[in-house]
């Protein structure tokens, strides 16, 4: 594998796509948002009435995606992260909001009511970063700041270097 595999997550509405599709495109790795990949694959197992959106089927997930992580150089941008091998990522980065930040964000996106609390609530109590915690090894999962367009800089230069690093030490 001469390229890193790096995973992006957090709450919905943390800037996680935004941060994926810039990096991908300065670092030239390919990118997937779980979320797409799934529409475009229907790669669900049903519908939720109360979040009104549907669930993932997240073994059929990583039968999609498996060939692709084996290559390497894939950045996946995905709100969960505990259903993914342990063996596809060598960094894990979790993006963070501050909650005025992102209430705006969601309730711009058409959130209401439980799924906008729920969201909210979740970012509150780190549930993705203590997720990432634990479904990989703590010493690659890293918490960054998702809140101004100076942090999406300071993310990409920060992510950029660690790329770079990486395939100097594994090339």
């Amino acid at each position: 594998m001469r390229r890193p595999n790096v995973l992006i997550t957090g709450t919905p509405g943390v800037g996680k796509t935004t941060l994926g599709k810039e990096l991908a495109s300065r670092a030239g790795l390919s990118y997937v948002n779980v979320g797409d990949l799934a529409k475009e694959g229907e790669l669900y197992e049903g519908f939720d009435e109360e979040y009104d959106c549907p669930i993932l089927d997240e073994d059929r997930v990583i039968d999609e995606l498996e060939d692709r992580m084996s290559e390497g150089g894939v950045i996946v941008d995905y709100h969960g992260c505990d259903f993914f091998p342990e063996r596809w990522f060598h960094i894990v980065f979790v993006l963070r909001t501050e909650n005025s930040c992102l209430y705006d964000r969601l309730e711009s996106r058409g959130y209401t009511g439980k799924k906008l609390q729920d969201n909210i609530q979740c970012e509150i109590f780190q549930t993705l970063y203590e997720e990432a915690v634990l479904s990989y090894k703590k010493e690659i999962v890293h918490q960054l700041p998702s809140n101004t367009p100076e942090d999406l800089e300071r993310n990409l230069e920060q992510i950029m270097q660690w790329i770079e690093q990486w395939m100097k030490d594994n090339n």
